[in-house]
């Protein structure tokens, strides 16, 4: 059983949907011991990072998060509030990524948000199994994650280059929809639907 997390982020449906694609099965909830007992979890997500945080908080969700052994893909905000902290709304997140949130600079030549397809490259971790460099992806964001040694896919936007993806031990991040990404997407969903 795989656990959607429900929190006060919108997207959630897009992804249980995914998943029902895919033939897995899914629980929409947040309920803490229904995430704790879940085979995998997934963190995904649009929306405003400390009204969310604020949300996991009041509900338990965020020590339970940070305990859990089992695998667990953070996808957008989701990936987003897996880092130490977020520049949007100066709050603290769940710290499991030692990584600040940054938004995109405005006024440099290119739009605010990143919307739309994107490359992907220097792809790493068991999530990208069966891409291939360059492949295509789709970003909806003002922030983003900066380079770190847990950058698992690295995008370039207005001249910045930022994580596309985190991954340390079972925790994943996504700054991309996989759920929006086609194929390619489709392929990255599986992987993690695999992985032990």
């Amino acid at each position: 059983m795989i656990a959607v997390i429900k929190y006060s982020a919108g997207n959630v449906l897009s992804v249980m949907n995914a998943l029902s694609r895919l033939g897995a099965e899914a629980i929409l909830t947040d309920d803490v011991d229904a995430i704790r007992s879940a085979d995998k979890v997934i963190f995904p997500g649009v929306g405003e990072a400390s009204s969310a945080m604020r949300y996991l908080d009041e509900h338990g969700l965020s020590d339970a998060i940070r305990s859990l052994k089992q695998p667990f893909l953070g996808i957008c905000l989701g990936m987003q509030l897996m880092c130490t902290s977020s520049e949007e709304g100066d709050v603290e997140c769940l710290g499991l990524f030692p990584d600040r949130i940054q938004q995109f600079p405005r006024g440099r030549g290119y739009k605010v948000p990143h919307v739309g397809w994107n490359t992907i490259r220097d792809l790493s971790g068991p999530l990208y199994r069966r891409t291939e460099e360059g492949e295509y992806v789709y970003f909806v964001h003002s922030y983003y994650a900066p380079l770190s040694q847990y950058s698992s896919a690295v995008c370039e936007y207005g001249g910045i280059a930022f994580s596309a993806s985190l991954s340390k031990d079972n925790f994943h991040g996504m700054q991309f929809h996989p759920e929006k990404s086609g194929e390619a997407g489709e392929r990255m969903l599986r992987c993690f639907l695999e992985e032990a």
